[in-house]
């Protein structure tokens, strides 16, 4: 009886599996097909990646705040506040701040940017793609080395394509020779004749001649990045990029446009000063952040047209009906530097709770807008490089008109927040400051001071120019407990998790650069 009971259930699963089998033969050639979803995406939307990319480059509010804000900002006295949180303002340490642009940026742009430039690199029908995105993530990987120093890049974002989990940190300077190498190459082989990302482009609309002027713009920016470590060089990088054509006018700047409509399509910035700034009545005025006394002062001291699209008291941000009263000139006062609530009183012994209402703040109406741009580059910055570049004796030797177009080109931008300065008022300005500089430095002063006006909210890259060249001359503070003796940082620190997730890689790093201080100056931050 148990031998029959055994058999019988050999017998059966021997009928089990050949049914199976049989099964398995008949239905093989559909089943994979069954079970496959039809409206699923199996390959992604280049369009839909590239729109995003593009999209978190300009910021998704957290890193914009801690980075560009609250320390690039703040350690270039653009803006000022008496709370310790504005931590460069004072130059603490606040880890969760200093790491979140390195944080973010590789998570949100250099990922995509990454696959982006995997999907294009070998299809020639995707050329054009192919070359916008590797000029797109040379200006992702500049500002991140501008920012840190030596950091991930041959082999950051290869997670997802090659399994590389701990990258290396690379040498800027061989970081700096491959982003030129790139831009110059990228530019020139963009083609009119193919296709680009079109309307899912936000910066161009897909416009190759407006992207080879960027590519070449770039180009610029960093080949005089190189001024004080390899003069040569910058030289050389700087000849190419005037021969290949950098920005025209305006009509070139690389921007990429927001709504007021949701947090989605908001400049976060502008909605981040929003909310520090004036979010309640009750607020009156006490907000975090306000407009520091350098810049103010530059700006109020040389009648700058543009100070009231820049500056208002709390009133004007609370309710613009209160314009343009609570933003003219004379009323506006930047906040100094390096202070608190209790230490302020050393400088002003009548200090009372309200008196940081008599402050200015960045006005929300116009410049710091949701609803305004973000500018990546802007012509005005090209002139004034051009400007430069004619001082070195490495351009056409018109300081003078380049200066004078870069002016022009940084108060006629002001249309794009809503605003206009007239030519009068142009006229007026130049007229009373006029580029008569005649030593060197002198000259080198008065371009990049504007420099470092022209690119208020575009932190990062006033707080790189300032590195380099040292102006405008800004007076450190030296708030108590300040992690730099006094003296104004010169990159952000590492990540903490760094040490430990990528400790190796990070060690080695330290090894080559110099200890993770902000005090560390980089590759081309030479004395």
């Amino acid at each position: 009886m148990i031998r029959y009971i055994k058999q019988k259930r050999g017998l059966m699963l021997t009928g089990m599996l050949t049914a199976a089998s049989l099964l398995a033969s008949s239905c093989d050639s559909g089943f994979e097909e069954m079970n496959k979803n039809p409206n699923a995406l199996t390959e992604p939307v280049l369009e839909n990646l590239f729109t995003y990319n593009i999209v978190k480059t300009a910021g998704t509010g957290y890193e914009n705040h801690r980075a560009n804000l609250i320390y690039c900002g703040a350690m270039i006295q653009h803006f000022a506040s008496l709370t310790t949180y504005w931590s460069g303002d004072k130059y603490l340490s606040n880890v969760e701040y200093y790491s979140a642009y390195f944080d973010t940026g590789y998570q949100n742009q250099v990922k995509e940017i990454e696959q982006i430039v995997s999907l294009t690199k070998d299809n020639s029908a995707l050329s054009n793609k192919y070359n916008i995105a590797r000029i797109w993530r040379a200006y992702i990987y500049s500002r991140m080395t501008d920012l840190y120093g030596d950091i991930p890049y041959s082999e950051a974002g290869k997670g997802y394509l090659n399994n590389v989990y701990s990258p290396k940190y690379d040498k800027q300077a061989d970081i700096y020779a491959d982003l030129l190498k790139e831009l110059e190459a990228a530019g020139t082989a963009l083609d009119a004749s193919k296709a680009t990302y079109g309307t899912a482009d936000p910066v161009y609309g897909g416009d190759v001649v407006k992207w080879k002027r960027f590519a070449n713009s770039l180009m610029l920016r960093l080949g005089m990045r190189l001024t004080k470590v390899d003069a040569a060089s910058a030289q050389a990088w700087v000849k190419k990029a005037i021969a290949a054509g950098v920005m025209q006018s305006n009509d070139d700047l690389a921007k990429i446009n927001h709504q007021n409509t949701n947090d989605n399509n908001r400049n976060l910035d502008g909605n981040t000063l929003r909310t520090q700034e004036y979010d309640a009545a009750n607020l009156k005025g006490k907000a975090n952040s306000k407009l520091s006394n350098t810049f103010v002062s530059f700006l109020k001291n040389n009648n700058d047209p543009r100070l009231p699209y820049i500056a208002t008291l709390w009133q004007g941000n609370a309710d613009a009906t209160q314009l343009p009263t609570s933003s003219l000139p004379a009323v506006q006062k930047g906040l100094p530097n390096g202070y608190d609530n209790t230490t302020i009183k050393t400088l002003i012994p009548t200090w009372g709770d309200n008196s940081l209402a008599e402050y200015s703040e960045a006005n929300l109406n116009y410049i710091a807008s949701p609803a305004a741009p973000t500018v990546f580059q802007s012509y005005a910055e090209v002139e004034y490089l051009l400007a430069e570049a004619a001082v070195r004796g490495w351009g056409d030797g018109q300081a003078a008109t380049h200066y004078n177009k870069g002016v022009t080109a940084a108060m006629k931008m002001f249309s794009l927040y809503g605003a206009t300065i007239s030519d009068a008022d142009i006229t007026a300005y130049l007229v009373a400051h006029p580029y008569t500089a005649t030593t060197t430095d002198a000259q080198m002063q008065q371009i990049h001071t504007q420099y470092w006006a022209v690119n208020f909210l575009n932190s990062y890259e006033a707080y790189a120019n300032w590195r380099r060249t040292g102006y405008p001359v800004l007076t450190p503070t030296n708030y108590i407990g300040n992690e730099t003796a006094g003296v104004i940082p010169r990159r952000l620190k590492y990540p903490q998790s760094e040490s430990s997730k990528n400790a190796a890689q990070y060690n080695a790093a330290i090894a080559q650069q110099g200890a993770d201080l902000f005090t560390t100056r980089m590759w081309w931050d030479k004395q």
